[in-house]
């Protein structure tokens, strides 16, 4: 079932996938030994049958970074369309903020002690999260990761855009755009999030590699993860830097902020401008010509792989160790064609009313 959905992705797997059942069926039989010894124990034990094990409906819980962003309610609808399909049921909880790594930690651990069959996390540390994570699989509940890598093994998946692939995207279109040269920004969002640490280094990188005449003014200051915290940030480093020649930013909080500053001092459209993701306030920049490029994800089809995936995994199936679910650069010029146009305005209404 999941080979015909993922196509191509898992075409280009090197055939190394993980290890099709980990001893769930295993884990019982001890169980059931212990229980002869240690009864007491046995009643807070994680041997008692998950609800799609014991008759009830499955339940797979899907966990973002945060509650606020469009891209996560695409990525919710996408987790919906699948859970249709498939006759599951999808818990949909989060932190309300992207920095709170100990929010999610308490998401995670609620739904471990829930006894969910399967869970999504897109991990807002990529290491703070590894503990209930690890804590998850020991009590035989799947874990497929999302959007944002994650340190260890311990999960069975892993789906998302290749980061760095994307943040090279965004440095040779600003360095085509500059014709070479000129003075730049790099925002960074915040630290711990691998996916946007891995956007800032493609396009670092990419930058010193093809364009050695253009200068970084700055690259080391976070903006945060609101809206409110970047928009303070960049106005700050344009009071500085007046004669700023190129902005990049990392995701869609960052971009929109930056967005906003750019306006406010009327810089916008004479800078150039590459962000992260997208919403209706960035496509809008996008059509006035104040954005000249978005990187585009796809994460309606990250929450959708994401839930087919569990599924597929939970049935004894083959699931590829990981799924790239590619990138997209959108500029004024294309951004009408109707393949950039289902990117830009994925259809999450069904789903979420």
């Amino acid at each position: 079932m999941l080979d015909s959905i993922l196509g191509q992705a898992e075409a280009n797997e090197s055939g190394k996938m993980r290890r099709k059942a980990r001893g769930r069926w295993g884990i019982s039989r001890v169980c059931a030994v212990v229980s002869v010894f240690l009864p007491i124990l046995l009643s807070s034990s994680a041997c008692s049958s998950k609800k799609g094990e014991s008759g009830g409906r499955v339940e797979i819980a899907v966990i973002p970074k945060g509650m606020t962003h469009e891209f996560w309610n695409a990525i919710h609808a996408g987790a919906i369309k699948a859970g249709r399909e498939l006759d599951v049921d999808i818990v949909w909880k989060g932190p309300h903020k992207e920095d709170d790594r100990e929010g999610q930690i308490i998401v995670v651990e609620d739904m471990i002690a829930r006894r969910v069959d399967g869970i999504i996390l897109a991990p807002l540390d990529d290491q703070a999260l590894v503990r209930p994570v690890r804590e998850a699989k020991r009590e035989g509940i799947p874990v497929v990761i999302i959007d944002s890598p994650l340190k260890g093994s311990d999960y069975v998946s892993y789906i998302a855009t290749d980061n760095y692939k994307g943040g090279a995207l965004a440095a040779e279109h600003l360095g085509k755009l500059l014709g070479g040269r000129g003075r730049i920004f790099l925002i960074r969002c915040h630290e711990g999030s691998a996916s946007s640490t891995l956007r800032e280094q493609g396009f670092d990188e990419t930058t010193q590699k093809m364009f050695p005449e253009i200068k970084f003014l700055t690259k080391e200051v976070y903006a945060g993860v609101t809206t409110e915290s970047a928009y303070q940030t960049l106005e700050s480093l344009l009071n500085r830097f007046p004669d700023v020649d190129g902005i990049f930013c990392p995701n869609e909080s960052t971009t929109f902020g930056g967005l906003r500053a750019l306006q406010d001092k009327g810089l916008a459209g004479r800078v150039k401008f590459v962000g992260f993701d997208s919403s209706s306030k960035l496509v809008e920049g996008l059509r006035q010509g104040h954005i000249h490029g978005l990187i585009l994800q796809n994460p309606f089809n990250m929450g959708y792989l994401g839930v087919k995936t569990i599924v597929a995994y939970r049935r004894g199936e083959r699931v590829p160790e990981q799924v790239d679910t590619g990138e997209t650069l959108v500029t004024p010029e294309n951004m009408d064609q109707p393949e950039i146009r289902a990117l830009l305005f994925p259809d999450v209404k069904p789903y979420l009313q």
